[in-house]
């Protein structure tokens, strides 16, 4: 059914004219800002993606890198920019839904500034643990954290980051105990995980899935709401802790008063993207799974994110330094 939507979506948008998007600066390309360096995960499907673009608008899109303060520059960029779609900002949950409880000053509101788009992917993440724990579930894993109080630590790249949530999330809805060790890094946290420092971590799969296959790191978990194809026996959260989920999703937002034509027109346009066979495959290939919702679905599922992540930062009294 949702399949069959999303086709019916793109073929009512064929008839909406690119031109809604050009008129403004005919000929000027298309920015995507990403608020991080080139060559990191976003990046790299902002890139795979825009390239496509120019068959369906007839212009070309280009991927902006903005990067620091963790994505705030690149976002607050687009949101004072005109809302005429040709500028777009590309965001993690943490630049869409965790900025705005981490810093309470923000240079632009969330919900005033922005008009959502669409929610292009979601990244599948892993519940990863030493194998010198003794759990081979996630169940157990829950088990021994009970009985170690204080004593079982988890590594992050950053502090406020959805690996560093994805373990306060744990520890609340587990009802465990565990002590969060942030490292500057994914590289540096999966160290940490390997040679013993700490007992387990949340990333991405594609971030430590050579070393589950190797036998150094024991995969208990995956976070997302279904079974992950690149390791299909591993069981999901939430079937040991019901409700659990911990999306890392990318979404495209527009500055607020965009017309509602254009937004639709650039929803169209990631939908028939993402169905690109040879794009889709390239995506799948990093764990990312191809989501494409409608704007109208796109909304209330950021706001239930911003929800979420707000009272996971403030019960566990999470604060940058």
């Amino acid at each position: 059914m949702q399949l069959l939507r999303k086709v019916v979506c793109m073929l009512a948008l064929a008839s909406v004219p690119a031109v809604a998007i050009a008129q403004s600066s005919p000929g000027k390309p298309i920015r995507m800002l990403v608020g991080f360096p080139s060559g990191g995960p976003i990046d790299t499907v902002a890139r795979i993606l825009a390239p496509h673009f120019l068959e369906g608008l007839g212009q070309q899109v280009i991927v902006d890198n903005r990067a620091g303060a963790n994505g705030i520059i690149a976002t607050e960029i687009v949101a004072k920019a005109a809302p005429d779609g040709r500028t777009l900002f590309f965001g993690t949950t943490g630049n869409l839904a965790v900025n705005p409880s981490l810093y309470p000053k923000l240079p632009f509101n969330i919900h005033r500034d922005f008009t959502p788009v669409t929610q292009v992917a979601s990244t599948s993440s892993l519940i990863y643990v030493h194998p010198s724990v003794p759990a081979k579930t996630l169940g157990e894993f829950i088990a021994y954290a009970s009985a170690n109080p204080g004593r079982v630590n988890f590594s992050s790249s950053s502090t406020g980051g959805i690996p560093h949530l994805a373990g306060e999330l744990l520890n609340l809805a587990a009802k465990i105990k565990t002590v969060h060790v942030p490292y500057k890094g994914t590289a540096p946290a999966f160290s940490a995980l390997l040679g013993g420092e700490v007992q387990f971590m949340v990333s991405a799969v594609v971030s430590g899935l050579h070393h589950v296959k190797a036998g150094r790191l024991r995969a208990v978990a995956t976070t997302t709401r279904k079974r992950v194809a690149l390791l299909p026996d591993v069981p999901t959260a939430s079937e040991t802790l019901p409700g659990f989920q911990v999306d890392n999703w990318y979404g495209l937002v527009v500055p607020a008063g965009t017309p509602r034509s254009v937004v639709a027109r650039l929803h169209g346009e990631i939908v028939r993207i993402i169905s690109i066979p040879a794009v889709r495959e390239k995506l799948v290939a990093q764990g990312i799974e191809p989501v494409g919702s409608a704007p109208q679905d796109f909304e209330p599922f950021m706001k239930s994110e911003i929800a979420k992540w707000a009272g996971v930062i403030k019960t566990a009294n999470i604060r940058l330094d």
